[in-house]
């Protein structure tokens, strides 16, 4: 989650989900003659911010999968149920303009207005604190991103069970660069070059020594493993409400609450699947909202009730806000398990 609180930059406040999208200007990833894309226009209903909705998508400033332009673009390379796929978004004037490459092409387009958050309902949200209310106010055009797709979400948030953000985002790319595939269409050439995430089948054949040098220990790969082999009853999981899916994704040895969540805000867009059993959230919560840089899960879910069907969003707000306590513990120590 990331945004105007640049004091503390933790995998928590980076979920708050701001990336950067300059105005429109001249640079961008040239495109390919041979290979037009086809297009989409939609025209959203309301305040749209690009760099809110799409940022959450994004692990890391160098994730292969995601990058945003100086023309104001953002490029996603993934893989959906026709197969990988890139697509290009740009705002322009009122409407958005999408642009989609590869077998995945057609489905992409077909589900840009919920990945835009077409589906998602910010009128349903009333602030009742006033760093809320304020957060509110200087973002209009954040809504819920909902991708459609799960084992996207649940594998990045495996690989960030319990270790260090520059961890999780290394060992992501490392990963997807090794093991994925070339984004179709012009991002997937050049001097940087986007991947598009490794099938299930992949994941499942990657040898043990490969998760090793990647910084990967054994309980988060084989949590990787075993999701990959149910991969089929994941993905369905996105036609279920979020509490459900959540419930069927930690049917899988080593997925609990945390995980679960971070999984179904992503492909769910769900407002109210707030994450528990995070190391820094319950803190930043218990501060905006108390002045208590000590909450734990159960207070922070207590000052959190009047936004009950909300409360993701009113995270993510908090988040935004730039309302972070001060450090008072050394950064968590790197390990780096591929030197060993």
């Amino acid at each position: 989650m990331a945004g105007r609180f640049a004091p503390r930059p933790t995998r928590t406040t980076v979920r708050g989900g701001h990336v950067g999208v300059p105005a429109e200007a001249a640079a961008g990833i040239p495109r390919q003659a041979a290979a037009p894309p086809r297009v989409r226009r939609w025209t959203p209903d309301g305040p749209l911010d690009l760099g809110l909705v799409l940022g959450p998508l994004r692990r890391g400033p160098a994730d292969p999968t995601f990058r945003a332009l100086p023309d104001g673009s953002v490029w996603r390379a993934t893989r959906t149920p026709a197969g990988p796929g890139t697509l290009r978004v740009r705002g322009h004037g009122g409407e958005v303009l999408g642009e989609a490459w590869g077998p995945g092409a057609e489905w992409l387009l077909d589900r840009l207005p919920d990945l835009l958050g077409a589906a998602d309902d910010p009128d349903a949200f009333v602030p009742r604190h006033r760093v809320v209310a304020t957060a509110r106010h200087r973002r209009p055009g954040l809504r819920l991103t909902r991708t459609g797709l799960v084992l996207e979400s649940l594998i990045p948030s495996v690989l960030e069970q319990k270790v260090t953000t520059d961890e999780a985002y290394q060992a992501w790319r490392l990963l997807v660069r090794r093991f994925g595939e070339p984004a179709p269409g012009p991002a997937g050439t050049g001097e940087r070059p986007m991947w598009v995430m490794p099938a299930p089948r992949t994941w499942a054949l990657i040898p043990s020594w490969e998760w090793h040098r990647a910084g990967v220990d054994d309980k988060r790969a084989s949590t990787i493993l075993r999701a990959v082999r149910v991969a089929a009853r994941l993905e369905q999981a996105v036609g279920m409400p979020a509490a459900e899916a959540q419930a069927r994704l930690e049917v899988v040895p080593g997925i609990g609450p945390w995980t679960s969540a971070e999984a179904v805000q992503r492909s769910h867009g769900a407002p109210d699947s707030v994450t528990v059993g995070d190391l820094h959230l319950p803190g930043i919560v218990g501060w905006a909202l108390a002045g208590n840089r000590d909450a734990d899960d159960a207070e922070m879910l207590r000052l959190l009730e009047p936004y009950a069907g909300q409360r993701h969003r009113a995270a993510r707000l908090i988040l935004l806000s730039g309302r972070v306590p001060a450090r008072r513990a050394p950064k968590m120590p790197r390990w780096d398990i591929g030197l060993i």
